[in-house]
């Protein structure tokens, strides 16, 4: 009979303000209409050069990320281990409301409140905290759903993780096919591409 169980992890995040710039601008959609502040503030400090960004890209929005981190204990040939399913969280936008604005799910996948979507796949990885899952770097392979604020997205940065990490127990010969939700947040960054004047470009990394 499969189970789940909650891991817990401390840290929840706070929303985020959406920053290109430090220009002030209302975009089209409510994910990212909030006064623009300096990109200075943006970036984690420490975030590694290898998950920088292409000199063309330039972040056009982040948001702060609550959910959980997936993982089915599953028995192979050396014994039994918890593996990553996928991800489920909800990523929220800035603003008084701190309302949500996009939905994290398999693929990986993100698709926001005005119905456009992407689809990502890792270019490369960091441990920056032994207690939390990687940061990321993804390139966009898909775009999907409507034209809203994901349709020229071309990169992501997964950031200033807590948590997520599989359970170090729990999972034998008796609780094989269980299901474990670890709790994780994260900050993601999201670019667009801008070649025409890339030093302007503002780059988690870079």
């Amino acid at each position: 009979m499969t189970t789940t169980h909650l891991v817990t992890a401390l840290g929840l995040a706070t929303a985020l303000c959406a920053c290109v710039d430090g220009a002030t601008t209302t975009p089209e959609t409510s994910t990212t209409a909030v006064e623009l502040k300096s990109p200075a503030s943006l970036c984690p400090t420490g975030t590694p050069a290898a998950l920088a960004p292409a000199a063309d890209q330039t972040i056009a929005f982040h948001l702060d990320a609550q959910g959980v981190q997936r993982y089915a204990c599953v028995a192979s040939t050396t014994g039994y281990a918890w593996t990553f399913i996928a991800p489920g969280a909800d990523l929220f936008r800035p603003g008084g409301d701190h309302g949500f604005a996009v939905h994290h799910f398999a693929g990986p996948t993100w698709l926001a409140d005005d119905s456009s979507s992407i689809r990502g796949a890792k270019v490369a990885g960091a441990t920056v905290d032994a207690t939390a899952i990687p940061w990321l770097l993804l390139d966009v392979v898909g775009h999907g759903g409507q034209a809203g604020v994901m349709s020229n997205i071309s990169t992501i940065q997964r950031l200033s993780t807590t948590g997520g990490l599989a359970p170090a127990t729990g999972c034998d010969a008796d609780h094989v096919g269980a299901n474990a939700d670890v709790l994780y947040t994260a900050r993601y960054f999201f670019y667009t591409t801008n070649a025409e004047h890339p030093e302007h470009n503002v780059r988690c990394g870079g």
